[in-house]
């Protein structure tokens, strides 16, 4: 009689071995080059960022600080 019992510490199916592509851990760590703030913003604004964040699964916050940064560095290089 054959035994068709799963052992679940072995792998199931055919095997494909990959090159280990990750990053070590030290480089997973971004240095944090940011500065806290407390910002007002008009609810029109709060509100489309929060749409579009929403819409492509981020974070509003992440959002603002992208555009900022972008403004500025554009700008401070004209300087």
């Amino acid at each position: 009689m054959r035994n068709n019992k799963v052992q679940l510490d072995m792998p199931i199916g055919k095997l494909t071995k990959v090159e280990d592509f990750l990053p070590s851990p030290d480089k997973l760590v971004m240095p944090d080059n940011s500065v806290k703030i407390t910002l007002r913003v008009s609810k029109p604004s709060m509100e489309f960022f929060k749409q579009q964040a929403k819409k492509h699964h981020t974070k509003y916050q992440k959002m603002i600080r992208s555009l900022l940064d972008k403004y500025s560095k554009k700008y401070r290089l004209q300087h």
